[in-house]
């Protein structure tokens, strides 16, 4: 019951622990401080103040209530997929035609680059709706097509380093201009073919069939376009971004676009995330903010992206790096445990996800054709831009150099407001500054406590063998981690409370780690937008919004103290960073978690998953910790979280948790890829020295094959792959340069295998350059898919070669690395490469060796690997394909 701040309050206190009648007076303005600056300290010639403190047994489960409220905000906000309904017919998109083109595309099959399917089936289907399409256009419109077949050579940085070549790829092109033409085009790009042994109708069929309801769509309008809409279907970009490097640098039309909108998938349907805008293009993120019915889109998800922590890239590398051009990065990021699957079909795929990308796209499509600032898009090229949605309602964008004037300019009003505190009153500065700096020291404390607590339950999970345990059921990860980085940094302060703060009134602790925590927050954004990240707005959040809650509260709490009605105002003004950071960190962790099953054997999944937990609980605690200091006791708390986080660690080291899923609804499945291969090993002279033939196995996360050995016996760690020091990445045949990833992989030996499609390797010269470096020139012909592997000798150095610009990118670990592939016919493949040597060289000058993949057709998979295929348990998504390789010295 709340009591006027005139009345005394009387407590009672025996001799045997009991209260015993004392007359206590209200806390006073300043919270609770004494001249010393210690609330419970004596006031000269006064009695001891001790306010009452806030019960636990409501401040608990009102703070649980108020964490799980949010959460269900979130949940809503994310499931909502269509703000408004859409109609179905003319000028709308229909979602339900798109469905029908998707489902005949997927139909077809695994369109891996160079299959019939990919170069034949797939683009005959495009061409046939494209045609018809063009017959029911109107006479405002000219519909154009072209097919394209690039062959051309360009080195990444993507996945540590490597160089691409491709042969005969296939583009479909269509342009939507006005009748008279149109100097100028916007970009729409999607890519048709999959990776081997998947159906791709997430990743990205489903957006193929979104743009041709589009141009379907945009065609029939009456409305002439001001410029022209290009609608690439690019047909290699699973082979890491081929085709569309063949379109910007090669196609005649390439040169008249002046901004794109690529189109991506990282996940199964749900909502189409704008991850990536620019570079420094603040207009086109306007563009979208304008014309988007349903937006969803982060500067975090940009920043996180481009830093390269997460595994991928998309065409919008090769757009902006190749091209000069600006853009729009989209992808939809849900469900990813059956991304790159077999599970990846379209029936999982809503028809109001479809519904929501149709309906953005083409309004932004439409606004970018009808807008002047794309003919001058250059003109617009200045700064970056803040740009973010509010729970899927509306996006918020400023330029970047605003944002950094608002950052310092809320930082300054904190630290000013901070250092008004401290020097209230001037002759305790110094002791003002202690005690702050005291609680901003305990506060860092608590986090590093906490934080390395929880990574040691995640290394101890990993020890036993039971990491991924979460996998499958995520609520594992949230009793198991989140519970103990809550009890922690809750023991912490409680502690620091017993010991430290024993003697003082409640309301001065609570008060003065309000003030630490603010000046956490303060720090970080100055620090963050001093390094430029356009992410501090979150930090800015975490700094205005408390700021102002504690100057709306303050009059309550320094004359009543701490009561449920100050907890309820102060939970009301933390309303807006709470819900925001929940609703970002759903984002970041549906991201997150099922990367965690396709992130290699040398990243612990736990570790990552475990510290993610524990910096979104240091975040969202950040301003409760003063709860801590203004509670009677946290007994219960702490005795609930670690109860709950026992009984979890106990049945995670029980195993009854298994980390994945084959449940048809909702599969989470192991992924495998297994290479049946033969390897040759050629000396100096081009004899074999060494040969073997077995099955190389690959698990994709952490656990490796120790859930598969109880299935297939035989796949144990006894036939763990030993590395062949003497060659390129170990002389294995890795499709992509992923070898610092998978550093555990193993080779059950079987028959040698006989490719009826065999690769030929050639050497067509060897010379001696007038600067005394020697060229070798080769010819290779085989499959669709082959790998090429470099590494000179000691003493020698590649100092130039024949593909992409000329300069030679080495790997992780020195080695070079290139893949190449060819669409459905291709001539034999050309090329050279020049090294610097010592004089002596008895054991050669380079290594080179040759890997063909063969990932489709009769050569696809031996009686054996078919055989090792179907044993394996039905949660595994295993990848199989035959490949050869071969070593050479020069």
């Amino acid at each position: 019951m709340e009591r006027s701040a005139a009345v005394p309050v009387r407590r009672v206190r025996t001799a045997g622990g009991h209260r015993e009648l004392e007359r206590r007076p209200p806390p006073p303005e300043d919270g609770g401080r004494d001249r010393d600056g210690d609330a419970g300290g004596q006031k000269r010639g006064g009695p001891r103040r001790r306010p009452l403190a806030l019960p636990e047994a409501q401040l608990a489960p009102l703070v649980l209530l108020y964490l799980l409220a949010l959460r269900a905000l979130v949940q809503v906000a994310h499931r909502q997929l269509l703000n408004s309904p859409s109609g179905a017919g003319p000028p709308d998109f229909s979602a339900s035609r798109a469905r029908e083109y998707l489902d005949n595309l997927t139909a077809i099959g695994p369109r891996t680059v160079g299959s019939p399917e990919n170069e034949v089936f797939a683009v005959n289907y495009l061409l046939e709706q494209i045609r018809a399409i063009e017959r029911e256009s109107t006479d405002a419109h000219k519909v154009s097509v072209d097919i394209q077949r690039p062959t051309g050579s360009f080195s990444i940085d993507f996945l540590g380093g490597f160089t691409s070549y491709y042969a005969n790829v296939t583009n479909v092109v269509v342009k939507l201009e006005p009748q008279n033409g149109a100097e100028h085009a916007v970009l729409s790009n999607c890519h048709f073919d999959s990776v081997p042994n998947t159906p791709g109708a997430s990743d990205d069929a489903v957006s193929c069939a979104v743009m041709l309801e589009i141009l379907n769509t945009l065609s029939k309008s009456s409305e002439p376009l001001q410029h022209a809409v290009i609608f690439l279907f690019n047909g290699a970009e699973e082979n890491i971004l081929q085709a569309s490097h063949g379109f910007i640098t090669q196609h005649k039309w390439a040169k008249s676009i002046r901004a794109f909108i690529n189109l991506e998938a990282a996940g199964v349907g749900g909502k189409e995330l704008v991850f990536q805008t620019g570079p420094e293009n603040p207009w086109l993120v306007q563009a979208y903010i304008l014309a988007a019915k349903h937006p969803f889109a982060s500067v975090v998800a940009q920043e996180i992206f481009q830093s390269g922590i997460i595994p991928a890239d998309t065409d919008f590398r090769i757009y902006r790096d190749f091209g000069n051009i600006p853009g729009i990065d989209l992808a939809f990021i849900e469900n990813g445990y059956i991304y790159h699957t077999e599970y990846d079909t379209s029936n999982r795929i809503s028809t109001d996800s479809i519904q929501r990308a149709g309906d953005n796209i083409l309004a932004v499509l439409k606004y970018l054709a009808t807008s002047d600032k794309l003919a001058k898009s250059f003109e617009y090229r200045h700064g970056n831009v803040v740009f973010f949605d509010v729970f899927g309602l509306f996006v918020l964008a400023y330029p970047a150099r605003v944002g950094i004037i608002m950052n310092y300019i809320t930082a300054a009003i904190a630290f000013f407001y901070l250092s008004k505190k401290i020097l209230q009153p001037k002759t305790r500065v110094v002791h003002n500054l202690k005690k702050l700096f005291t609680a901003f020291g305990l506060a860092l404390i608590s986090w590093v406590c906490t934080l390395a607590t929880v990574l040691i339950v995640a290394a101890f999970v990993s020890v036993i063998g039971r990491s991924l345990s979460w996998y499958t059921h995520f609520y594992v990860s949230v009793f198991l981690y989140g519970t103990a980085a809550a009890a922690k940094l809750i023991l912490v302060h409680t502690l620091a409370k017993k010991l430290l703060y024993k003697n003082m009134n409640e309301q001065y602790p609570g008060d003065i780690f309000f003030d630490a925590s603010l000046m956490i927050w303060t720090v970080a954004l100055a620090v963050i937008t001093h390094l430029g990240l356009c992410s501090a707005f979150i930090c800015a959040f975490w700094v205005a919004f408390p700021l102002l809650t504690k100057l709306m509260i303050h009059k309550e709490f320094s004359q009543k103290g701490a009561t449920m009605k100050f907890v309820m105002m102060y939970m009301l003004g933390m309303f807006v960073p709470y819900l925001y950071t929940m609703y970002l960190s759903w984002t970041v962790f549906e991201m997150f978690t099922p990367i965690m099953g396709r992130s290699g054997s040398e990243i612990p999944p736990d570790a990552v998953l475990a510290g993610l937990i524990v910096v979104t609980t240091i975040i969202l605690s950040s301003y409760f910790i003063n709860f801590i200091y203004l509670v009677k006791s946290t007994k219960t708390t702490l005795i609930t979280l670690a109860a709950v986080f026992v009984v979890t660690l106990i049945l995670v080291c029980s195993g009854i948790f298994f980390p994945y899923s084959s449940d048809e609804a909702n599969p989470k499945p192991k992924r495998v890829f297994l290479q049946h291969v033969s390897r040759r090993f050629h000396d100096l002279d081009g004899n074999v020295v060494k040969s073997d033939s077995g099955i190389w196995i690959n698990g994709f996360d952490y656990n490796g094959i120790s859930h598969i050995t109880p299935h297939v016996p035989e796949i144990n760690d006894t036939i763990r792959t030993p590395c062949e020091e003497q060659a390129p990445f170990c002389g294995l045949p890795w499709i992509l340069p992923v070898h610092f990833m998978f550093r555990k992989n193993w080779y059950l030996p079987a028959p040698e295998i006989v490719p009826r499609n065999p690769i030929h390797f050639k050497v067509l010269s060897k010379e001696l350059t007038p600067w005394n470096s020697l060229r070798l020139s080769f010819e290779v012909s085989g499959p669709s898919h082959m790998s090429l592997y470099v590494r000179p000798h000691e003493g020698s150095a590649l100092s130039t070669w024949s593909l992409g610009d000329g300069t030679p990118v080495a790997s992780v670990g020195g080695d070079y690395f290139v893949f190449y592939s060819h669409g459905l016919q291709a001539s034999p493949w050309h090329f050279w490469v020049e090294l610097t040597a010592p004089e002596k060289h008895s054991h050669g000058i380079v290594s080179l060796a040759i890997a063909a993949h063969y990932f489709f057709g009769e050569d696809q998979k031996s009686p054996q690997l078919s055989a090792l295929l179907e044993r394996l348990p039905n949660w595994t998504f295993s990848s199989g394909w035959s490949c050869t390789y071969d070593l050479f010295v020069f």
